[in-house]
């Protein structure tokens, strides 16, 4: 079922155009504390954890060394996209006390794609939180049975995942709306067929507001059996592809995220040890221009190879 038209607006637009989000107040020595984190092993595991730390405003990172978990907050209740596994979901309510917020007031989990390391934690979040989960179908038929079908690249590899019950759908560029936050999805199947990115708005105290999107991995990782180029097996599937890392360059984007850090740098970029600039206006499209030259190559790779027999 749709969300309430209350809280659905299907221009991307209309998201632009709101209030700048509400930063609860922060203690000087919270946010202090919060903005220093301790390095990350250079190979991390999914569940290595990690301090949490402002991202900018009132969008902190919450996830583990390896699996990004965003929550953005309001004094009307709090949104956080993703849940890494399910092991790590007793780490991510941890980094969200230790932010000084309280999970019980998370409204809803949004999803980037239906796969263990980003939706496995999604179930136990939503029992303790008592949090709506929303996300773009398939993917949230996948949420609710567990694990994808064929249509995903990685389905023969990939294991399944604690299911979610009464995921509510929400459609391309259509807006969730919590009190003054807006996060509008945008369809950018490829990774997998209900691959989704995040864009929002997010200020900091003093009412300065920035672009931020979750872009969604562009990485074409598949099975044995898959593949990109077999247009009769997976019929449009590699022109969605194509679609989706044409609309992650073209969004309003000054901060990108994505749901591996390292995709983006992420960890680079945050914090008052930062090596690297926050806030790049050509961030999404040198994102969406690594996932094309990844997909070219995975290309060129099927032509030099014969295909496996079904």
């Amino acid at each position: 079922m749709r969300l309430p038209s209350a809280l659905l607006a299907v221009s991307i637009a209309s998201s632009l155009l709101a209030a700048c989000a509400n930063a609860p107040h922060r203690d000087g020595a919270a946010t202090a504390g919060a903005d220093a984190a301790a390095p990350c092993p250079a190979k991390p595991n999914w569940d290595d954890p990690t301090p949490p730390r402002r991202i900018y405003g009132n969008t902190w990172y919450v996830g583990t060394c390896a699996i990004s978990a965003i929550l953005i907050t309001s004094d009307a209740g709090h949104i956080l996209i993703d849940g890494v596994t399910d092991t790590a979901a007793p780490t991510i309510e941890a980094n969200i006390r230790a932010l000084g917020f309280d999970p019980g007031q998370i409204r809803y989990i949004l999803n980037s794609h239906e796969h263990i390391d980003h939706a496995g934690g999604i179930a136990r979040l939503a029992r303790d939180t008592g949090a709506r989960v929303v996300a773009r179908e398939p993917a949230a038929t996948a949420l609710e049975r567990g694990k994808a079908d064929r249509g995903d690249p990685q389905f023969l590899t990939v294991p399944a995942f604690p299911p979610v019950s009464a995921v509510q759908r929400i459609g391309d560029g259509e807006t969730l709306e919590l009190g003054a936050l807006r996060l509008t999805a945008h369809a950018t199947p490829g990774h997998t067929a209900g691959a989704t990115s995040w864009s929002w708005r997010s200020c900091d105290e003093a009412g300065a507001c920035r672009d931020v999107v979750y872009a969604d991995s562009l990485t074409p990782f598949s099975d044995k059996v898959y593949r990109y180029s077999d247009d009769a097996a997976h019929p449009g599937a590699l022109a969605a592809f194509r679609r989706s890392i044409d609309t992650i360059a073209a969004l309003p984007c000054e901060i990108v995220l994505s749901p591996h850090p390292g995709a983006s740098d992420m960890f680079e970029r945050m914090g008052p040890q930062a090596s690297r600039p926050l806030v790049d206006a050509g961030g999404c499209r040198a994102y969406a221009a690594a996932g094309a030259a990844k997909l070219d190559a995975r290309l060129q790779e099927e032509r030099a190879k014969p295909a496996p027999a079904r």
